[in-house]
């Protein structure tokens, strides 16, 4: 159970940001103007306070965020968080904080490329196989791929980190994309330089050139069917440093609960990855 001390320092630091970034996105919005004027009422709970509980559900042992709210924030945080909305009415405002809580994300809580990164991806169910056909949810946005583990129907997370195990990048794209597709190696490596140590299935002659040309050389592992060729001692002791980013997959997995089959709308099923990122 995450104590309340953490509980204020989470919110502090959510709090700290929060400021800035209204301060800074009152100075690009629209001014309002007595034929069109603008309501700025604010909330009970405003964006720090849903940051923070939606960050601490995944320090904690519910596996249910009807539960967890219900029972902890509501009744163990009720002094942590007077102004509280229903579960309801925050279910129905908590995707109204998906711009701060990315913007806090990179901000905040990413790392910065050093010269040496990883890159890997993960696959995410959202439903199981023999319901696939009964799908609601995610009916034409979830597709069918393929993972080490088998078949399945969700998403695919790929994930930038550096050789802190800090994260620098994310992209969540369809269970069929590949590893390889342009649009997403481009946005990975948007700010990354030095050297990115990845797994076989990046194996790619005109991945590499492009990489080459933006200042990175990615470095992999060889197949078997391919010819052995000679590679420093460094790449080959950090490719087995790629147990780094590996762990970071399986804790976003098995301690933020970042895959589960009971999502009830595409909003909250991207407010709850968001989370659990920043979480870690």
């Amino acid at each position: 159970m995450i104590t309340e001390s953490k509980v204020t320092g989470i919110f502090c630091i959510a709090d700290d940001f929060c400021k800035e970034f209204d301060t800074e996105l009152a100075k690009k919005s629209v001014t309002s103007t007595k034929e069109s004027p603008q309501r700025r009422r604010k909330r009970m709970m405003s964006d720090s306070e849903i940051i923070t509980i939606l960050l601490c559900f995944h320090f904690n042992s519910y596996r249910n965020f009807k539960h967890y709210y219900l029972g902890c924030v509501c009744v163990q945080w009720k002094h942590l968080f007077p102004k509280r909305f229903s579960y309801n009415r925050f279910i129905e405002v908590m995707p109204r904080c998906f711009v701060a809580l990315t913007m806090f994300l990179r901000l905040v809580c990413f790392g910065e490329c050093s010269g040496i990164s990883f890159v890997d991806s993960t696959y995410i169910p959202v439903i199981h196989n023999k319901r696939q056909y009964n799908m609601k949810v995610f009916k034409g946005i979830a597709e069918k791929g393929k993972s080490t583990m088998g078949w399945y129907v969700g998403f695919k997370l790929h994930l930038l980190c550096n050789e802190k195990g800090e994260i620098l990048n994310f992209v969540l794209t369809k269970a069929n994309v590949d590893d390889r597709n342009d649009d997403v190696i481009n946005t990975l490596t948007d700010k990354v330089f030095g050297k990115l140590y990845a797994d076989k299935g990046y194996i790619s002659q005109s991945l590499f050139g492009k990489l080459w040309n933006n200042g990175i050389h990615i470095v992999t592992g060889l197949r078997s069917n391919m010819k052995q060729q000679l590679m420093p001692i460094y790449d080959k002791i950090m490719l087995r440093k790629r147990s780094i980013i590996e762990s970071i997959n399986d804790m976003l997995k098995n301690v933020t609960q970042l895959v589960h089959t009971r999502h009830r709308s595409v909003h909250n099923f991207i407010m709850n990855l968001l989370a659990a990122m920043g979480a870690y």
